[in-house]
């Protein structure tokens, strides 16, 4: 029971690049991709069929400003461009479909970068975004957001003339609830002082509750609604708007 538990709420980064990785293996071969924010261009590689054009600020170095959770090494090796992303170096309708994964939390202004994401896609062009629903700080200082609803992206992406495709949740309540547990123990070895027999216990309560989670979890119905870990979205630039 514990070892089947103990998978609940690990699997946030695995579904949203498999989720990405069939996105990219749909888009016709040629197409004009914009990875907006491609920090380590972790999909580069499964792009070898489009033509691919990383993006990003260049300014994170893996340990920014040194509080809550940081990478402690991250590289740009191999962008194409260096820019702020919400002022692209790019025309108007310059590419055919962009994707920009798990970075609107970390720009001030991220409704103004959806409008500039639409602004480079042609019209009938694919936009693919994710994000956390629900996220702890990390990248500081570059975190400003701490997560975003389904209603959040249902009025903003319209507003900037993107019509939604699919938004699909990223797991749900009791998988971001098991996600949490699971780092219980090491947030309180880091900022609760406790002792080792006082996380040996932690582990121990945290295990039991990550075990009486599982059947909950597996019986979900619709649970997302409170919070999940992040929504995939495909929307698509609205053509009528030019018109």
């Amino acid at each position: 029971m514990f070892a089947l538990s103990a998978r609940l709420g690990r699997n946030n980064r695995a579904a949203r690049d498999a989720w990405i990785a069939t996105q990219l293996s749909k888009l016709p071969h040629g197409t004009r991709l914009l990875d907006a924010g491609a920090g380590t261009q972790p999909y580069r590689t499964l792009c070898t069929h489009l033509h691919y054009v990383a993006q990003d600020f260049a300014a994170y170095d893996g340990h920014g400003d040194g509080t809550a959770l940081q990478m402690r090494a991250w590289h740009y090796a191999g962008l194409d461009v260096i820019s702020d992303i919400a002022r692209l170096p790019f025309a108007d309708a310059t590419f055919d479909a962009v994707l920009c994964s798990e970075v609107i939390e970390h720009v001030p202004a991220p409704i103004a970068v959806i409008a500039e994401l639409a602004r480079v896609l042609r019209p009938g062009g694919e936009l693919l975004l994710t994000a956390p629903a629900t996220a702890l700080t990390h990248f500081a200082p570059y975190f400003f957001h701490s997560g975003f609803s389904r209603h959040w992206y249902e009025h903003h992406l319209p507003a900037a003339g993107l019509r939604i495709v699919a938004l699909e949740a990223n797991g749900n309540y009791f998988a971001t609830l098991a996600q949490e547990l699971g780092r219980v123990p090491k947030v309180a070895k880091t900022y609760g002082g406790t002792s080792r027999f006082t996380r040996f216990l932690l582990r121990f309560v945290c295990r039991v509750l990550l075990a009486l989670l599982g059947p909950t979890a597996r019986r979900d119905q619709g649970s997302a609604e409170l919070t999940c870990f992040g929504w995939h979205v495909h929307a698509v630039r609205d053509a009528t708007l030019d018109g």
